[in-house]
């Protein structure tokens, strides 16, 4: 079997050889301490994207089959606008740091040789007139938003291809979170409800085309995916029940169109705790969940599958801090999982991109023993 073949047949509930090895990526940062510790050479990390050749030779020398976020994407990327904000160094602060305008139009603060997630302070989309000047005309379908080239290669290969492919949905509710932040779009909900769900129904509509083009272009994709990163430690950043009422038509159109097209996995990615938005997205067509972040709550797909069944799926779930630890705490890990590997329908991945203290030995030695324990 190939890897496009071991992933369907996982998620599908089908035998398989084996269990792929996968991964969700690696931390810059990593990457450039591998590079001092002599693992790789500054020309290997220089281009690393999720999924590319670069990326995959990296793979290779650790034992990795595939990086799981390998999917197609319009040219906007991870992002639904086109084109993105211009970055901008806005000011400097007394205490070192600086303002910045970033690519979603929020501003943040941020240090240099200081890498981590920022401080936002302050946003560009405040209120309609902002949207319409700013976020609206970045938000339309057109065809400027594909590359014809890669468009056509790709599928000219998906017949011979081995290794998966994933469709990227977008997001539905994350990046207007991001645009907005957590406390704006909680009081738009209340000061401007037309607004609210203009924007909403922006990006679902945007989401939905790009979905359809990309079925449309001859392409053979193994999954479809989106993202949204919307909960924390104890919970979600929106109400469960608003999300249902505004953010689940949105799903439920794209997910039935996929499933038109023979898609049968469709995943998401979010991290902290997902359990109350969880039955929302498998009532509107999302059946497996990435990457399972571990955390201090101690996600698993176990309570999940007890409660919801064998349509709930699962990719991730691995504590990606073990890789820091010793061999002793990686077959610790891997005894862990194999119950979870027994329910069927999920697959091992490291809950997030490997982080900085990574050891590049105790990866080389948890691929080892994955393949030894799940072949």
């Amino acid at each position: 079997m190939n890897n496009r073949q071991r992933l369907n047949a996982v998620l599908n509930y089908e035998k398989y050889d084996r269990l792929p090895v996968v991964n969700f990526g690696y931390w810059k940062e990593l990457l450039e301490k591998w590079v001092a510790e002599g693992h790789l050479l500054p020309d290997q990390i220089a281009d690393v994207k999720d999924g590319n050749a670069d990326e995959a030779r990296i793979n290779g020398m650790l034992g990795f089959d595939f990086n799981y976020f390998t999917t197609y994407q319009d040219l906007s990327g991870f992002s639904s606008l086109l084109p993105p904000f211009e970055p901008k160094h806005i000011r400097n602060r007394p205490d070192g740091t600086y303002e910045y305008l970033n690519e979603d139009g929020a501003i943040v603060l941020q240090k240099e040789g200081v890498r981590s997630i920022p401080a936002e302070i302050g946003h560009t989309l405040v209120d309609r007139a902002s949207w319409e000047e700013h976020y609206l005309w970045r938000l339309q379908f057109n065809d400027d938003r594909f590359d014809d080239v890669l468009t056509k290669k790709l599928a000219a290969e998906s017949e011979s291809r081995n290794e998966p492919l994933g469709l990227y949905c977008k997001s539905l509710f994350g990046h207007f979170r991001n645009w907005m932040g957590v406390v704006g779009i909680s009081y738009l909900y209340v000061d401007d409800i037309e607004l609210y769900d203009e924007i909403l129904s922006t990006l679902g509509e945007l989401a939905y085309q790009i979905t359809k083009r990309a079925l449309e272009s001859g392409i053979v994709f193994d999954f479809a995916h989106f993202w949204e990163d919307i909960c924390y430690k104890n919970g979600p950043l929106i109400s469960p029940a608003i999300f249902a009422e505004k953010v689940g038509p949105n799903y439920r159109r794209i997910t039935e169109l996929v499933k038109e097209h023979g898609i049968r996995v469709v995943s998401l990615d979010c991290d902290g705790m997902i359990d109350s938005l969880l039955p929302i997205w498998l009532d509107n067509g999302v059946n497996t969940m990435f990457p399972i972040e571990v955390g201090t709550w101690g996600a698993s797909i176990a309570p999940w599958r007890e409660k919801f069944g064998r349509e709930l799926r699962g990719v991730g779930g691995v504590i990606k801090h073990v890789f820091s630890n010793d061999r002793a705490a990686i077959d610790s890990e891997i005894e862990r999982l194999k119950p979870l590997v027994d329910l069927g329908g999920y697959l091992p991945c490291p809950d997030h991109r490997l982080p900085p203290d990574t050891k590049w030995e105790l990866v080389q030695y948890y691929c080892d023993r994955m393949r030894q324990e799940f072949s």
